[in-house]
């Protein structure tokens, strides 16, 4: 039986991250992170009522995967709902870093 991942918990799995952060990929981080909150998302967020996302940035979001038991990022138009499930295992730092090349590669 599945349980969906506490917010406690996520912290934990949050504060891991952000000690395997390189300080400049830290301060990004630091940018982007919001407190976690449910997000919508239809395929597969239902069960658990939706996924926790932790950051944002511009119309790209990282969220927790407790399905699979790791952070993804994924794209979204309407603020509180994604549509692109991924069964990523990612630990929050690579998803970070990942965002941090794009944004630099925009910038």
């Amino acid at each position: 039986m599945w349980d969906p991942i506490t917010r406690s918990a996520l912290e934990v799995e949050i504060q891991q991250g952000v000690n395997q952060m390189s300080e400049e990929v830290r301060r990004f981080w630091d940018r982007i992170k919001i407190a976690p909150e449910k997000w919508q998302e239809p395929s597969m967020g239902a069960e658990g009522g939706g996924f926790w996302v932790v950051a944002v940035l511009d119309n790209a979001i990282i969220w927790y995967n407790d399905i699979e038991e790791g952070f993804n990022t994924s794209p979204f138009t309407s603020w509180g709902s994604f549509e692109e499930y991924w069964c990523n295992q990612d630990e929050l730092q690579w998803s970070v870093q990942n965002l941090f090349k794009m944004d630099k590669t925009s910038a």
